[in-house]
């Protein structure tokens, strides 16, 4: 390995640094803002299972003296991220902004903004669903109480919700695939039966509730997203 082969690695491992740094700071930035309203994010976040299981017979427990901390510690770096969102995906691009062209760079604001739509769009479309999952994953047995931990609760409910949100952002990753001619419109459209296969298994896996209503909320819209982005590869990349 040459002097400017190690050159360029160690220059590339610090602008790593310090868009992770940057990172880590606007997450931060963001969980302070959201400790702030904890009380209310948590009741947010209650407000599906308090709905799909109404009564003091199916209430939310504390075991141990350190638990309602941690949740709201959770909670602020759930707030946090969702906050600090556009920040992230900036920084990102950012980071992969030096190897594409001046052409491919022109995408920047645009795509900042969809990823920062489409994921906080994920969250709420998987907030609408989350009521139906708890009813039907806490429905089975009808002689069991409901009475979770509370971090057990709120740990399910964020990773529900960011599991939303990231799967959402798929299809910017898609097209910025395409303008890097990694996959054209042709590849796309002969995909479409892989994409509809691949659509509704993950949207099977992050939404394991059982009924048609609540996988047709998450795999139609992931697969319009799909045809949407085909025809923007085709028509305004032309590729």
């Amino acid at each position: 390995m040459t002097d400017d082969s190690r050159q360029s690695i160690l220059s590339h491992l610090n602008e790593l640094r310090w868009r992770l740094v940057k990172s880590a700071v606007a997450i931060l930035i963001g969980s302070v803002i959201a400790l702030i309203f904890g009380n209310l994010i948590k009741d947010l976040l209650q407000l599906p299972y308090d709905r799909a299981f109404p009564g003091e017979e199916n209430t939310l427990q504390v075991l141990a003296p350190t638990e309602e901390f941690s949740v709201l510690m959770k909670i602020a770096f759930f707030g946090g991220a969702v906050l600090a969102s556009p920040a992230v995906i900036y920084q990102v691009w950012m980071f992969i902004n030096p190897a594409l062209t001046r052409r491919e760079k022109k995408w920047a604001i645009p795509i900042v903004i969809s990823c920062t739509v489409l994921f906080c769009a994920g969250v709420a479309v998987g907030y609408q669903t989350m009521g139906r999952g708890l009813a039907f994953l806490l429905g089975i047995f009808d002689d069991v109480a409901n009475n979770l931990r509370l971090t057990d609760y709120f740990s399910f409910s964020i990773r529900f919700l960011l599991a939303f949100g990231i799967s959402f952002l798929y299809p910017v990753f898609l097209f910025t695939a395409a303008a890097a001619n990694v996959v054209t419109s042709k590849q796309l459209a002969r995909g479409r039966r892989w994409a509809v296969l691949l659509v509704v298994t993950g949207a099977a896996i992050i939404t394991p509730t059982g009924d048609v209503l609540t996988l047709a909320m998450l795999s139609v819209p992931l697969y319009a997203f799909y045809e949407i982005t085909y025809w923007l590869v085709r028509l305004v990349l032309r590729k």
